[in-house]
């Protein structure tokens, strides 16, 4: 990656202490302004009803909408600030009052339950085992079908992690993601899409907490969703404030081999292309 410099950075996928992240946002506030960040972008999570973890830290969306705003304020002759949610496709939250949404799955339903499935390999495993008939396919499909029913539930700027369920894939074989199989439901999800979300990610998260060795989406996805069309972003899925900026240069050069040339961020003006 020699010779390759970042001229703009921004992450717009950041997690608080509001939901699941470490640090409070103005721990990151000034974590983004020390790491010469040129704007950054908060986006909690939708309140879940249907999850035990989010019922038991309870409903902070209004806490949370209302100390963004304040930083704004407070911090914006040093950085730009945006507010964001990542939208659970089935929380059905308030979407308005967002500068930007990103739309993601990080559940499924089967037979009227809610099945978490970002979780450890373990509980995966246990997942294709009893809700897949131990079909890892079966839940691949599972997970595609539902991505691309995004739209359905809000405006979504950017598509989260697209394909989160291979998370595990550098340490467990649950399905092969390179069988035509795979890559066809895939696919189809991606075209789904087309015209509906702009954006995807570039996601180096499941790096930085050691799940993942390459960035969430594969190479394969990427240059498909170059051919489709998509702008892509490139963030952290920051859960710490240190990793605010995680491998950023490393998802850029792997954009860059997919065939873009650009890369999009948010602006006071909407979303605008900037060259890699």
């Amino acid at each position: 990656m020699e010779g390759i410099t970042i001229t703009v950075i921004q992450n717009l996928h950041t997690h608080t202490n509001y939901c699941d992240g470490a640090d409070t946002p103005e721990e990151v506030v000034l974590c983004a302004i020390e790491k010469g960040f040129s704007s950054i972008g908060f986006s909690g999570h939708s309140f879940t009803p249907y999850s035990k973890e989010f019922s038991k830290i309870g409903d902070h969306t209004e806490e949370y909408k209302k100390d963004i705003k304040s930083l704004k304020e407070k911090y914006k002759d040093r950085i730009e600030i945006y507010l964001g949610l990542e939208v659970d496709m089935f929380s059905e939250p308030d979407l308005s009052g967002y500068d930007y949404l990103i739309g993601s799955v990080h559940y499924l339903k089967k037979d009227g339950v809610f099945i978490d499935f970002d979780k450890g390999a373990k509980e995966v495993e246990e997942i294709i085992r009893t809700c897949f008939h131990g079909d890892g396919m079966a839940y691949a499909k599972a997970y595609y079908k539902t991505l691309a029913q995004l739209p359905v539930y809000g405006n979504f700027d950017i598509i989260g992690h697209f394909d989160i369920i291979t998370k595990h894939c550098d340490s467990r074989n649950f399905f092969d993601i390179t069988s035509k199989e795979y890559c066809d439901a895939a696919f189809e999800a991606a075209a789904a899409l087309k015209g509906k979300i702009p954006f995807f990610e570039v996601n180096t998260g499941a790096i930085a907490r050691g799940y993942r060795k390459t960035p969430y989406p594969s190479v394969a996805l990427i240059k498909e969703m170059k051919r489709l069309g998509f702008g892509a972003v490139i963030t952290a899925d920051c859960h710490d404030k240190r990793k605010l900026d995680y491998r950023f240069l490393e998802a850029t050069e792997l954009l860059r081999e997919c065939g873009y040339k650009e890369k999009y961020i948010l602006t006071k003006n909407g979303f605008e292309a900037v060259p890699l």
